[in-house]
């Protein structure tokens, strides 16, 4: 059962420079040149984020209860990946602070960098970073989404531009110094498109040389390696 009845976050188009992975498609031509190269007009503003590598999960408040989700829409607790339950963990601990923030029917989507994927990181803050309070599937515009979070400490990507379109060019070089304590190479960035006010759509770019899960037990065959002490969270 998925409690938001749909899934918690959905799939971001890519660049066309921007290296694909399974199940992954490019955007539309016309979004491509919006975002990088030349806006519509004067009610176009481009936000441009570092691109974190973890798990993508979600908080949601419904019927007045704070519920941890995986990306697929279902509860953190019932995933077959032990990541997740410490989330679930997590976020019981955190229940005030999310209960605070959210209204009925919203949720909060972001990155769990609690496990290295492809990027290993030796974070300077808490390990869940969030880029978006929605409601079904209306994202709130950048300003406002700041304006409801900092209050309660939580950590959004690291900002790399807002403005005019910016192309990747100008933007790889910006990311050699990671927001978040990458101890590998960022693996790219996410472009946020607004129009008068509201989240019109988003874009992002991959490393073409990036390598998915490389420090995934299922891959890597190794032991997990954990970005954030674990017995800050089991408690």
């Amino acid at each position: 059962m998925k409690p938001l009845g749909h899934k918690s976050y959905g799939s971001i188009p890519h660049l066309s420079n921007s290296r694909l992975g399974v199940g992954d498609y490019h955007c539309e031509k016309g979004q491509e040149i919006i975002a990088t190269r030349k806006a519509r007009d004067k009610n176009d503003l481009i936000i441009v984020q570092e691109k974190l590598d973890g798990s993508n999960v979600g908080v949601a408040k419904v019927d007045g209860k704070i519920l941890a989700l995986n990306r697929a829409g279902y509860l953190a607790h019932t995933s077959p990946f032990e990541q997740h339950h410490y989330f679930s963990k997590w976020v019981a601990q955190q229940e005030d602070r999310f209960d605070v923030l959210l209204e009925e029917g919203e949720r909060i989507a972001g990155e769990w960098l609690l496990q290295a994927h492809g990027t290993r990181y030796n974070l300077p803050h808490e390990p869940f970073v969030v880029f978006d309070i929605m409601t079904q599937h209306i994202r709130l515009p950048y300003q406002t989404f700041l304006d409801r979070i900092l209050p309660h400490d939580f950590i959004p990507p690291k900002l790399i531009h807002k403005g005019q379109p910016v192309d990747t060019d100008w933007v790889l070089p910006q990311l050699e110094v990671s927001g978040h304590g990458a101890l590998d190479t960022v693996e790219g960035a996410i472009w946020r498109v607004e129009r008068n006010g509201k989240v019109d759509f988003l874009v992002k770019f991959v490393r073409p040389d990036k390598e998915d899960g490389i420090y995934l037990p299922e891959i890597s065959g190794k032991d997990p390696i954990w970005n954030y002490a674990i017995n800050k969270i089991i408690v």
